[in-house]
């Protein structure tokens, strides 16, 4: 756990309830930004300073639409404001170590979406600099943060399933128009294996509390539209203890519900679209007394939770949900997802 946190010296050791509003600059003028993160992070009655953005003008019409008073096409600039805390990154995925190290090095804690970089080099690169320079590095994989998700780790670690031997993750869907862009493209972060299957790998890790090992892959392009790069990939990784995960993800599956299953010596769970960013999706427990379907009492919003405990950390209380080093493992079983497609071999971690 990065847990250093103490670069900005007004936050050391300071409780939650002592310290003023967090004051957030945000890097990238995004859809997930837009959509996601601003709402949940004013839903926390914390404050947005200022967005940095290269694209001028789309970042005043972001700025205008989301009430933000600052728009710099200039990172340098916003960094040096008095009145930022700490950063929020969604630029596009080659940009996250640059502008990662920058913030650090302006002492400003960091919440960046993931995937945490496009390498894994790159990915420990950024996680050691923010170590080096105290401050707070979290990684945006919001899906641990879920209710379902939590319940479902839950019910593992109390046995309900018995040891575990398998997961299988369906992160299936159609990607929107809206999103596609980069995520179709010829860039160093394309494609729906650093795209999705960072998800499933973050979400197996946090609920069974083990590490991946090795990987084997297919990728390929199902989709009618154009694309540079994979829009499908089935994958199997083997975790500690022999546990056998497989990851299906595609951006071509109009009509494939998420879902996640796993498998153990006293019982199975089933969970249907809990792969989503909303809080919806239900949980079923089959065992030796049939089936049956687990009361999920938490329905908060993801993200919230996921900036909640960003915060705190950066106030000396607790740390990151995912930090630089979970979402670095993570990343290293999408990059051996595609390096087991192109090679046709086994990777192993």
């Amino acid at each position: 756990m990065l847990r250093a946190g103490h670069a900005l010296a007004p936050r050391r050791n300071t409780p939650m309830s002592d310290v003023a509003s967090f004051r957030w600059g945000l890097i990238g003028a995004s859809d997930i930004a837009e959509t996601r993160v601003i709402p949940a992070i004013r839903a926390l009655s914390e404050e947005i300073s200022a967005v940095a953005s290269g694209a001028g003008s789309h970042a005043e019409a972001f700025a205008a639409r989301n009430a933000i008073p600052a728009v710099h096409t200039s990172l340098e600039e916003m960094l040096a404001r008095d009145n930022v805390d700490g950063v929020y990154v969604s630029s596009v995925n080659e940009r996250h170590l640059d502008q990662v190290k920058a913030s650090a090095a302006a002492g400003k804690h960091v919440l960046c979406e993931k995937p945490i970089a496009v390498s894994v080099a790159e990915a420990h690169a950024m996680t050691e600099f923010c170590r080096g320079r105290e401050v707070i590095l979290a990684i945006n994989h919001h899906l641990p943060a879920m209710g379902t998700h939590r319940k479902i780790r839950e019910l593992v670690a109390n046995g309900a399933i018995g040891r575990p031997l398998s997961v299988a993750v369906r992160n299936t869907g159609l990607l929107p128009d809206r999103l596609a862009g980069w995520r179709l493209g010829k860039g160093p972060g394309a494609g729906v294996v650093l795209d999705i299957a960072t998800h499933d790998a973050s979400v197996t890790e946090n609920l069974l509390g083990l590490r991946p090992l090795e990987v084997a892959a297919m990728t390929v392009a199902h989709g009618d539209r154009p694309s540079d790069s994979a829009d499908t990939s089935v994958a199997l990784i083997r975790y500690e203890n022999d546990v056998i995960a497989s990851f299906h993800d595609s951006y071509a599956t109009p009509f494939a519900r998420s879902l996640v299953e796993l498998h153990g010596t006293e019982g199975s769970i089933r969970a249907p679209e809990i792969m989503t960013p909303d809080p919806i999706g239900e949980v079923f427990l089959v065992d030796a007394r049939g089936e049956r379907r687990i009361d999920v009492e938490d329905r908060g919003n993801a993200y919230e939770r996921t900036i909640r405990a960003f915060v705190a950390a950066t106030a000396g209380e607790g740390a990151p949900l995912v930090d630089g080093e979970m979402a670095t493992r993570a990343l290293a079983v999408a990059a051996a997802i595609g390096e087991s497609s192109r090679s046709g071999e086994r990777v192993r971690l």
